[in-house]
Formats: C-alpha cells, sequence, structure tokens
C-alpha cells in the first residue's frame, strides 16, 4: 500500500489536501493505461520538441510579483519593493532578485484574463475556460485533454521515456483529490500522464505535517520505484500475465471500436515501468553536488531538476506543481518566509540550466496560476481571488524573449491592454511543437471530432 503525498491544510475551497488515498497494486497508473506512442521520434515537431509548464496552484499575487504598483494607494501596493531586471525599464519584486537577472530570456505576461474562478489547473493546462469552481473538483470524461495527452495522442513521444509526468503527483499539493486538468478528458484515461509519488521531509519542526514543497524535502519518484520498492521485473512479469490471463475473457469486447486501445496501453504501462531510461531521468545523484545545490533541495528545486533531466531524455511534457498561492490571509508573510526566495532560486536554476545546456530552444517553458489576486488588500492583510487579471512567465522554445506583453490600469485590477486568453499561450505552446492548434482536431473515444483550442491563435508577440 501506499501513502499519496498530499496536505492537510485545505485552499479555500475547502478540499482536504491529506494523505488519504490508499491505493494497491498498479492502480497509480489509471489501470495501467499510459498510451501507445508512434516510433517516429520527430514526427510533427515544430521547433521545440517539448514543454515544461509550472502550475502554481491557488493562484499567485500579480501584484506582489512581476506587476507592482508603487504609486497606488498603501491598500493597494502591499509591502514589496521593486528591483530592476536585466531588461531595461522592466522592474519586478525585489525578493526576486535571480529571476531579475534573467529576464531577457523570458517574456513577461501581464495581462491574462479570464472568467474561471477555480482552484484547478484545467484553465492552465487545456486553454479552456471551466465551469464554476464546484464544476471541476474533480476531472470528468467531457473534459478537453490537457497539453500532454494531446502530444501523447498525436504520437509524439518515445519507447523508452515516459512523454507527459506531472510532479509531484497531483496538482494543488500533489494530493489525492483529482482535480480537472492534466487527463485525457474525452480522448480516455490511457492518454494520462504518469503521476509521480514522493514522501516528503519535513525541513522544519512544529509544522505539524504541513507538506507545501517550499518547507518539505523530498525526491520525486515515478510508480514504479515509489508505490513498490520491492517489487521485481519477475514479479511485474507475473502481473502482466495474470493481466493477460483476466483480458482474455473479454478478447470479444475488445475487438470493438475504443476498448481495443487498452490493451496497448496496459502493454505501453508495463514497458514504461520497467524502462531504464525513465527511471535514470528522476535519479538526481547523477548530478553533481554543485548543480542540486543550485536549484535546491526542497521538492520543488527537486523537481525542477528533475524536468530538465526528463526533457534532455526525450520527454515531451513536463508539467510541475509549486506550492499553494491562497493568500487569503498573511500574504506577504508567506510570500517574504517562504514562496518568493524559494521561487525565485528554482525558476532561476532551470532557465539558465537549459540554456547552458543548448535546450534553451528544445523547451518552451511557462509559469502561471489559475488566475491572479484582488489589487486590494483585505482586513487578514490577505488578497483573494481576481481571475480579471493575472501574469505569466515563459522562456525558451524559440519564442521572443526580453518583453513584456500588457500592462494594467493604475489599480491592477484588469488589462490596459492586450488581453490574453490562455488558449493563445496553450495555442503557441502547441504552435512550437509544431502542432497547428487552430485547425487541428483529436477524435474522443464516440469518434467524435474536437478542436485543441477555441479558436485561439498562436501569440503574434511570442512566434
Amino acid at each position: 500500500m501506499l501513502r499519496v503525498l498530499g496536505n492537510k491544510s485545505t485552499a479555500c475551497d475547502g478540499l482536504n489536501r491529506r494523505e488519504a488515498m490508499q491505493v494497491g497494486g498498479l492502480s497509480l497508473f489509471s489501470g495501467l493505461t499510459l498510451p501507445n506512442l508512434l516510433s517516429a521520434d520527430d514526427r510533427g515537431l515544430g521547433r521545440a520538441k517539448s514543454v515544461i509548464l509550472v502550475n502554481l496552484f491557488g493562484g499567485p499575487p500579480h501584484m506582489d510579483m512581476f506587476d507592482l504598483k508603487p504609486n497606488a494607494p498603501e491598500e493597494t501596493r502591499g509591502e514589496m519593493k521593486s528591483t530592476s531586471t536585466s531588461v531595461p525599464g522592466l522592474q519586478i519584486c525585489d525578493l526576486m532578485p535571480q529571476i531579475a537577472t534573467i529576464m531577457d530570456r523570458a517574456t513577461l505576461i501581464r495581462t491574462y484574463s479570464h472568467r474561471y474562478n477555480s482552484h484547478n489547473p484545467y484553465n492552465v493546462l487545456t486553454g479552456f475556460d471551466g465551469g464554476s469552481d464546484r464544476d471541476n473538483y474533480f476531472s470528468k470524461v467531457t473534459d478537453h485533454p490537457g497539453i500532454g495527452t494531446v502530444c501523447q495522442y498525436f504520437g509524439m513521444g518515445r519507447d523508452d521515456i515516459a512523454p507527459y509526468v506531472m510532479m509531484p503527483a497531483f496538482p494543488g499539493y500533489s494530493q489525492a483529490l483529482r482535480r480537472a486538468g492534466p487527463y485525457g478528458g474525452y480522448l480516455g484515461p490511457g492518454f494520462d500522464p504518469l503521476f509521480t509519488q514522493i514522501e516528503p521531509t519535513l525541513a522544519k519542526e512544529g509544522l505539524e505535517g504541513d507538506y507545501e514543497p517550499t518547507i518539505a524535502s523530498g525526491v520525486p519518484t515515478p510508480p514504479s520505484v515509489a508505490e513498490l520498492p520491492d517489487l521485481t521485473v519477475d514479479r511485474l512479469s507475473e502481473r502482466k500475465t495474470l493481466l493477460q490471463q483476466i483480458d482474455s475473457g473479454l478478447s470479444a469486447i475488445e475487438k470493438r471500436g475504443p476498448v481495443q486501445r487498452m490493451g496497448k496501453f496496459r502493454d505501453r504501462a508495463f514497458q514504461l515501468l520497467t524502462s531504464t531510461k525513465t527511471r535514470s531521468a528522476f535519479d538526481i545523484d547523477q548530478e553533481d553536488t554543485e548543480t542540486r545545490d543550485r536549484y535546491g533541495s526542497h521538492i520543488w528545486g527537486n523537481s525542477a531538476l528533475i524536468a530538465r533531466r526528463l526533457v534532455e531524455a526525450g520527454c515531451r511534457v513536463v508539467t510541475l506543481n509549486f506550492g499553494r498561492w491562497d493568500f487569503h490571509s498573511n500574504n506577504f508573510k508567506e510570500l517574504k518566509n517562504k514562496y518568493l526566495p524559494l521561487w525565485d532560486q528554482g525558476v532561476t536554476a532551470l532557465v539558465e540550466d537549459l540554456h547552458e545546456r543548448g535546450l534553451d530552444s528544445d523547451v518552451s517553458f511557462v509559469a502561471w496560476g489559475e488566475f491572479g489576486r484582488t489589487p486590494k488588500i483585505n482586513k487578514n492583510a490577505g488578497r483573494d481571488h481576481w481571475p480579471q487579471v493575472g501574469g505569466a512567465l515563459l522562456a525558451g522554445g524559440g519564442m521572443r524573449a526580453g518583453q513584456v506583453i500588457g500592462s494594467t490600469d493604475r489599480l491592477g485590477e484588469g488589462p490596459k491592454d492586450r488581453p490574453v486568453h490562455f488558449g493563445e499561450v496553450v495555442s503557441t505552446l502547441y504552435h512550437n511543437m509544431g502542432i497547428n492548434a487552430p485547425i487541428s482536431t483529436v477524435k474522443d473515444l464516440q469518434g467524435r471530432p474536437h478542436y485543441l483550442v477555441d479558436g485561439h491563435q498562436p501569440m503574434k508577440e511570442l512566434v
């Protein structure tokens, strides 16, 4: 049995993130359903082969990070101070001094805007707005598929490494709750990502089991290691034989329709469970001490380092989950003491490492959350949900860098110019990988075609 990483605290939606889920066997692979990938490694690729997407769960405060308003009233501008960056005239929060040095290699979007007020990465990972918060507590078979799911559908992967990985485990503290966004949706569970597992270690005492990545240590591992550490290849083979015996009774059914895919999915999952290349990518002990220290020993830093190792090895899409930015209270204390210093360290290490290894054109990087936070500070020194405007950081993938897209009004309440929809960014990521998203379709399990994005074009400022 396996304890899945969670968190006993909750976001404001009231959903608990404890280690509450107990599973057995190989069920973490959604029933051993990873995709059957096409053999052509370079099929359909554009400038970038991979995407690293950082999901800032909870909604990061744009007003305190990348869009400070020093001339606004005190109840809006807050406590943060600004610092200059490597882009002339661009200033960001002074608690991100390392990120400030790499802004000439990145692009800042200050004006993504939508109406999706939910603590789920659905819009972040699919480019589509969802319904209400309650509508997307859990993933649904009618959901649009995530970016990594689509890449798998088009056969953009290799046979020797997982094509789509999420760390650590599930989005939002990596809790057991299956929030909408990363799954196969109407393409089926066979296109779900490989969800990693982790057993966190508290970096400080007196935190009562608070497993935020910013204050805990640990290294994500694939299920073959974390779930069943004593499982040998021989025992895996025995399990596969058992599955085959069970499936033999369903052969008549599997000859029809989408069900026929499931045998291929199980075979592919088994192959990846025993993949030396996948396991090797997670082995950060192969890195020198200087590199590991550069990223940091916390879960976030280790996850970012593994992400680089995964894309370097051929993984197409890696999603990182960092933090719980749901600061309805103590916003500035949380940012100063925990979040921004480690966020600054991990992002800078990753972007610089990709450049130094010549991977910057091959990998598109984006970091964003489901929404921004209210410009006006509440009575608890916090900021509340604000989907009207938020920020995103992009780099690599052949995208133009050293620029700011969009500007907000005097109080940071909404876009003054160039509002950006999530679909535009997702369309750009697809474009970088050689997928013409506005006109491309995928077929659901009933054979019905669906467009990848809702008419959104790649951003002309980036491509």
